[in-house]
């Protein structure tokens, strides 16, 4: 990929954004990603372990990989903490899109042409909302997406703007796992076989992303699943707390 790919790659707006609290996340994270040639997948908050920011992130090429994630964390950690956008306490995730993916910009779906996806639109295509099929072209703004929950009377093909849709997915496939595990580097191979990442001296020492380098990148090792980089963010006044590994 040519360094003008890459850039056009990297500043590839999304097709799907959040709102709320996740948006304005969203707004400061962007950029600092984009200092770190990643760029921004998905901001998500969720009650899990209380409260969980999850900022998916990837390189133009749609990989990704832990080294990435912990220098993500380390980056948004104290920007965040300045802005501090989220009010209570929470969980700091930085991760890798994973197999089945949420699909946000138009080139997710030229990559993704012939697997399956779960799709839903703002507006109504045939007068229905939700899709299920395969995704071939994109064209004129448009996705060519092949149902295979369309009826005996229905064709099964049908024009989805682009525009229009609200949230895709990956659907977790045998193929898309058998597809994923080729693109797995020597590196990562390394450490799926149990190589721990270094501890970064450098981390911040406060804030969510002080932990990242010392434990979420020892309790993860790269998977075909998905990669992350996490640590906690604590309530003023209360002692440092420790990351805890998530499973997945």
């Amino acid at each position: 990929m040519s360094e003008i790919e890459t850039k056009d790659l990297l500043n590839e707006p999304r097709l799907v954004t959040e709102t709320g609290v996740a948006a304005r996340v969203a707004l400061i994270a962007a950029p600092v990603l984009g200092d770190l040639d990643l760029r921004l997948v998905r901001v998500k908050l969720s009650g899990q372990d209380g409260m969980t920011l999850q900022i998916m992130a990837e390189f133009a090429d749609g990989t990704m990989n832990v080294d990435a994630c912990e220098r993500a964390s380390i980056a948004l950690s104290p920007v965040l903490d300045v802005e501090d956008v989220v009010a209570q306490a929470y969980r700091l995730e930085i991760s890798s899109p994973g197999i089945d993916r949420p699909l946000v910009r138009a080139s997710d779906f030229e990559r993704a042409k012939g697997f399956e996806a779960r799709i839903e639109v703002s507006v109504p295509v045939d007068g229905r909302r939700r899709f299920k099929g395969l995704i071939g072209a994109v064209s004129d703004g448009n996705l060519a997406f092949e149902r295979n929950d369309a009826r005996a009377d229905e064709d099964p093909m049908v024009l989805l703007p682009l525009r229009d849709i609200a949230d895709a997915r990956l659907v977790l496939t045998e193929e898309l796992i058998r597809d994923s595990l080729k693109g797995i580097k020597p590196g990562d191979k390394d450490r799926m076989e149990g190589e721990e990442p270094a501890e970064d001296e450098d981390a911040p020492t406060r804030g969510p992303g002080r932990f990242a380098g010392r434990k979420a990148g020892k309790a993860k090792p790269v998977l075909p699943k998905g990669i992350y980089a996490a640590a906690k963010k604590n309530s003023p006044g209360k002692p440092p707390a420790g990351t805890k590994p998530k499973k997945i």
